[in-house]
This record gives C-alpha cells, sequence and structure tokens, in this order.
C-alpha cells in the first residue's frame, strides 16, 4: 500500500506505548530488586532504565590501551602487554580469534566523553559565535554506514588473501574481519540505539550511505533489510549449522526502526560489486555469478596483488602462466571463534580429493542492479521504496539518484547522489573509485541549480567522499584509464566538481561513508568576500570496522541567520556478553591488530597526466612534493588534539560547523522565521 508524505501508521503509536510500558515495567523490577524479590525483562529492552539520556559520545567514550606509531605518528591502539608496539599476532594472523584474550587484544570501558569541537572554517574572517547561538532547529537526522552485512559462510570469497603477505592482503579487512560473523547483531544493536535516541529527539529521517551488503548478495540485502523491518532473523545460510548453540548463528528477533522514522538508502560500491570491486558480470566466461551458489569453494588466485588487479585478465593469464591458486575458505559456523575451512594451496595434499564441498544456498544469488534496487520496495518500513520511488521515472531503470525535502516547512532539499563507478564504465581496476558519468552528472547540476534558485539549503548524501584520499588510492575520484572508451571516462574531474559544488552557495554539506572514517572537512571558499561559497564534507564511520558507530546531525538556524550543523558520533548500546558485544570486542581487536590510521591526513600531491587531468588530490589547497618540514597535508581536515582533551585514540569526532549564508538566502530565511 503506498502511503502519503507525513502519514504515520498506527502501529507507531502501539510501539511507542510498548515503550513506555517497558519502561514501566522495568522501574518495577528495579522496586522490585531492591526488595529483595526480584525480576529479569532484560530481553526486552536494552538499556538501564534508570537512564534518562541514551549516551553518546559526547557523554562517554570507549576506551583502550594506546602506543604512538612512528610510521604514522598518530595515536595506535595495542594490547597492554604489548607497549612497544608489538604485538603477539602478525596482521595476516588476524583470524587467530581463539587466541584475543589471552594475548589482551579487544579490552575496553568507557572512558571521557569526546567534546563537540567548533568549526568557523568556512567562516567569514573574524567571524565569532553569536549569543545566543541556535534559534530554530531545521532538521534532526542519522546516517549509518558501510554495515557490510556478510553472508561468511558464502564459497566465493577472498577469506584466505588476507592470510598472505603482501600490500593488499593482511591489512584489508573488507576480505576478512572476525566481525563478519555479527554484522546483522551489530545493525540491530544500532537500530535499538537510533530508536531509543528517538523517543527523547525525534528524528526526521535516517538516510544509510551505501555498502549495505559486503558482496551483492539477496541474502545479505535481506538480512539488511528485515533487521530495519523488524523481522526474525537467521543469521546463517546453507545448513545453517550452529544455529542451536553458537552465538552469531543463533535467530533473533529485531526489533525494527521506528516506523515514525522514515529511512532513505544510497547505493555503494558493495552494493553492486563482486566484495565491492569488480562487477559481476564483467566475463560471463568466468563464472563469477554461478559461484554465488555453487556447492563447492571458490579457486582463484591471488587478484590483489598490485599487477594482478585487472580482473578479466588475470584469469587469462593464470591459465597461460600457471600462477598459484588458492581455495578462499569460508567460516565453520559451528565453532564458537568462527574457525576458517577449506582454505590453502590447491596443491595441499587435503584437496587431493578436489574443490572442498559446502551447502549451496540459492538465496545467496548475487543481485543484478535493477534487482538490488526493486528489493527496497519489499519491505515493510516507510517510505515504499525508501528514496527509489523518488527517482524521475524518465531516468533509466537503474538509476539511483533522487531528492526529497524531509520537511514540508522548512527549504531544505537532500540530494541522494550515486557516485560510485559505473559496471561498463570500462575499467578492469577495482571498481571503488568516485565516478560519475554524464547523465548523473548532468542531473545533479540540474539538482543543485534548482535548488539555488528555489531558495532551498542543500545537503549531499553520497557513498564516496571527494579531495580526502590519495592519489593512486582505490578509494580516490577516478581519473579513467588509458584503454577507456571516451563515453565511458569520468564525466566531470575533480576540480571542476568542486567548482561546481563551491559555486553553489546554498549547499550546507556532503554526508559520505566508504572510507570506515569520520573525517569532517572544510572546502573553502576560494572569494574571500564570498564566504557563503563554502561547504563541509562529513564521513560516518562504518558499523563494522571500529569504531562501528553511526551519526546524529541537527541543522540549526542561528540567531544570526547561520547555520549549525551539530554532527555527532554514537555507538551502539550493546547488553554484555551479547553478540554486538562480541562484535565491538572482535572490532577494536581487529583495530590492534592491524592498526589502520583512522585518522588519515594524505598529502596533497600534483599528479599529472590521466585520462582527465587532476590538478590534485584537493584543487582547493595549496599542492606540491610532501617533504620532512612540509608534508601538505589538509589544514582543513581537524581532529580532536588528544592532548588538549585527554580522551584516548577512538578514531570519532563531534563538531559544530558553522555555515554562511548568501545574502539572498537570509532575506528568504528571516522572510519565512523572521525575528
Amino acid at each position: 500500500m503506498l502511503m502519503a508524505r507525513g502519514y504515520i501508521p498506527k502501529e507507531t503509536t502501539n510501539r511507542r506505548r510498548d515503550y513506555k510500558h517497558v519502561l514501566v515495567w522495568a522501574i518495577v523490577c528495579i522496586l522490585l530488586v531492591t526488595l529483595a524479590v526480584g525480576c529479569d525483562n532484560t530481553d526486552e529492552y536494552p538499556y538501564a532504565a534508570d537512564k534518562k539520556t541514551v549516551p553518546t559520545t559526547l557523554d562517554r567514550m570507549l576506551s583502550f590501551p594506546l602506543v604512538m606509531s612512528a610510521v604514522t605518528t598518530n595515536l595506535l591502539a595495542v594490547p597492554p602487554d604489548s607497549p612497544n608496539g608489538s604485538p603477539g599476532l602478525a596482521a595476516t594472523e588476524l583470524c587467530k580469534v581463539s587466541e584475543y584474550d589471552a594475548l589482551g587484544y579487544g579490552a575496553w570501558k568507557f572512558g571521557a566523553p569526546l567534546p563537540l569541537k567548533q568549526r568557523l572554517d568556512i567562516m567569514a574572517p573574524g567571524y565569532s559565535k553569536p549569543s545566543p547561538t541556535h534559534r530554530k532547529r531545521l532538521l534532526n537526522f542519522f546516517t549509518i554506514s558501510d554495515i557490510h552485512i556478510t553472508d561468511e559462510e558464502a564459497p566465493n570469497q577472498l577469506i584466505y588473501l588476507q592470510q598472505l603477505d603482501g600490500p593488499n592482503s593482511g591489512s584489508n579487512t573488507s576480505i576478512y574481519s572476525p566481525v563478519m560473523m555479527y554484522t546483522t547483531q551489530v545493525l540491530d544493536a544500532a537500530i535499538r540505539t537510533v530508536n531509543a535516541l528517538n523517543e527523547e529527539k525525534q528524528f526526521d529521517f535516517g538516510i544509510s550511505l551505501g555498502d549495505t551488503c559486503n558482496s551483492t548478495s539477496y541474502k545479505e540485502l535481506r538480512w539488511y533489510m528485515d533487521v530495519l523491518d523488524g523481522l526474525p532473523i537467521t543469521p546463517s545460510s546453507g545448513a545453517n549449522d550452529g544455529a542451536d548453540d553458537i552465538d552469531y548463528q543463533k535467530p533473533f528477533q529485531a526489533e525494527g526502526l521506528d516506523l515514525s522514522i522514515p529511512w532513505y538508502q544510497t547505493m555503494g560500491n558493495h552494493d553492486h560489486f563482486f566484495i565491492g570491486s569488480f562487477p559481476v558480470d564483467a566475463d560471463p566466461a568466468l563464472g563469477l555469478r554461478d559461484s554465488y551458489v555453487a556447492d563447492t569453494v571458490w579457486n582463484v588466485a591471488n587478484i590483489l596483488q598490485p599487477d594482478m588487479l585487472a580482473f578479466p585478465v588475470l584469469f587469462d593469464m593464470q591459465n597461460l602462466l600457471n600462477l598459484p591458486s588458492y581455495y578462499m575458505g569460508v567460516i565453520d559456523g559451528t565453532t564458537p571463534y568462527g574457525d576458517i575451512i577449506h582454505a590453502g594451496d590447491v596443491t595441499d595434499p587435503e584437496f587431493a580429493g578436489g574443490a572442498p564441498t559446502v551447502a549451496a544456498d540459492p538465496d545467496r544469488r548475487s543481485l543484478l542492479r535493477m534487482e538490488w534496487i526493486q528489493e527496497f520496495f519489499n519491505t515493510s518500513s516507510y517510505p515504499v521504496g525508501h528514496g527509489f520511488n523518488l527517482v524521475d521515472p524518465a531516468q533509466p531503470a537503474d538509476f539511483t539518484c533522487y531528492s526529497f525535502l524531509p520537511k514540508a516547512d522548512i527549504p531544505l532539499k537532500i540530494i541522494v547522489l550515486d557516485n560510485t563507478q559505473s559496471e561498463d564504465d570500462g575499467s578492469n581496476n577495482i571498481h571503488g573509485h568516485g565516478f560519475l558519468d554524464a547523465n548523473r552528472w548532468a542531473w545533479l547540476q540540474a539538482e543543485l541549480a534548482a535548488g539555488q534558485a528555489a531558495d532551498q539549503l542543500m545537503i549531499i548524501a553520497s557513498h564516496t567522499p571527494i579531495a580526502v584520499a590519495a592519489i593512486g588510492s582505490e578509494t580516490e575520484w577516478w581519473e579513467g584509464e588509458a584503454t577507456t572508451a571516451p563515453e565511458y571516462q569520468n564525466a566531470v574531474a575533480l576540480e571542476e566538481l568542486v567548482d561546481t559544488l563551491q559555486d553553489t552557495p546554498n549547499l550546507l554539506m556532503l554526508i559520505a561513508g566508504h572510507r570506515h572514517m569520520n573525517t569532517v572537512k572544510a572546502f573553502v571558499s576560494p572569494d574571500p568576500d564570498k564566504p557563503e561559497n563554502g561547504f563541509w564534507q562529513v564521513e560516518t564511520s562504518s558499523l563494522r570496522d571500529f569504531p562501528q558507530q553511526f551519526r546524529t546531525f541537527e541543522i540549526y538556524l542561528n540567531s544570526d541567520y547561520t547555520i549549525s550543523i551539530v554532527a555527532v558520533n554514537v555507538d551502539p548500546e550493546v547488553e554484555a556478553g551479547s553478540p554486538a558485544a562480541t562484535s565491538r570486542k572482535h572490532a577494536i581487536a581487529t583495530q590492534q591488530i592491524i592498526q589502520t590510521d583512522l585518522t588519515l591526513n594524505n598529502a596533497n600531491v600534483l599528479l599529472a597526466g590521466g585520462v582527465i587531468p587532476v590538478v590534485s588530490m584537493d584543487p582547493t589547497r595549496p599542492q606540491g612534493t610532501p617533504t620532512d618540514t612540509h608534508p601538505f597535508t589538509d589544514p582543513s581536515i581537524s581532529f580532536v588534539d588528544l592532548s588538549d582533551v585527554g580522551v584516548p585514540y577512538n578514531a570519532s569526532y563531534n563538531a559544530e560547523l558553522f555555515k554562511q549564508l548568501s545574502p539572498e538566502m537570509v532575506s528568504a530565511l528571516q522572510a519565512q522565521f523572521p525575528r
């Protein structure tokens, strides 16, 4: 049934009534415990009944041991018994989960709060915070990103490659992480936390910034949406081994997002590429699509070697050169630590009988792009289609860009932009770059122009951020390749894209995921006389990898008709001993072992060449060649100074971001919201 905007199903009232009922019952329990009578209702509501508010990182931060890394000069986490930064497990030994406790990995506690950092970077010189600051709250919403719901028993993964030596192996948690076993439970914990926050302060909407799936699988996508819909979840596949006694395999009842909160979807590269990297049908002769539903474990060479990233070419080379080949392995759902089985060199004696077998599952099938979109019309949560119902019908059937006004009485438009690569963009490399084809680029320009003409404030929501990833990395803005046909090249160079965004003074910010970081970057206006041409970029980290957080955003109109964006990280509330709590422990342990730099600030190096000339990683700031004294790191990417606030390494960032408005927009807001 189609529902008009603003319609709130009657079940929402019942759900809110249920929350109040549970809260009252929990208080009664506490009183009874005081009288030594006792009762237990912890399964119904995972938050302590005496809490008046749900804590965020403004209230407390996760804390665990630190060491200074000589390589990155950033604080990185290590176990307490390894102060020299040489813990007991190498990155390629990440799968030895049973040894985490003995080696001190994953232990944590709550520590000091993370303050809200005031950022005036894009304001006019000399601007000072007005008093009072917040006059009217325009919008309140949350973002989740990079959930990477994973079928850890699927036969066509790349698990074994994480254990091999190489620059793209040990540190690559996209292909293996011990959190893979717990992705549905973490999402459920996050949604429960969102619901509790919503009871305190109503959200206008939520938006997922992409990478819902780990490898564009139907089963992964259904788990994702069924958690949001509040359905029973069976987080295992194939023969469902371990479902009776292994915590991450046991079925559970998801709470579901409060039906009063509409949620919207952005497409990520993992949502339509195999493990976020390769088009499933790049070469049908490879049989990659068939591997999803096979009953044998995938056999493939090390496609993550730097000289082997041209995926379709790899198999031809493998046949010609007889490259080493490996069975990729699966996680054994009957083991409490998720032991990896069926992995290793195909020449090992244990595989003398042929490829290892698994229980096939037709629901593991890979989704075509159009099938992925259509599945969002098969949910019980609101709105129908979760944004894809708003796509212009004149666009192609697989178009995933749209815009919406969250509140009819607030002139603020959300522009949802798919800036992932196309399946047919001509690239044989990893498909994790930022990209706009000609149609999407034209659509974005039209949306920005229309919002500007209508005196609407604007926020762009995309999966891939811009101007923060190093040139040559797997996540930067795509330049194209020497073999790329003109019609498949990136339609816009990074410099032109940034120019267009800065020529749109009503643009408040761009929000993104993809890098699993919480970076906040300022794009300062190139014209000091027009500070309104500056905008912000705010990234939301992954719900799977540490720090496993989502973000809340409150947009305020200030007393001087500037805008404040209050962006806060939130840790999902988890019950001690629950699968979600184990997931947090594993995420911290992974960070301690891999030591990923989650406060990365890349050098702004001038790059010559490429199909589309790139001026630098960020055309808005100085470029050059890094030296020891002048690394050309980005001064607009700021992090909490740990020495100032005494908060341990956490990869989180809370900020109040100020934005200047144009005289025209100020006049429009003064007319609508007079003093």
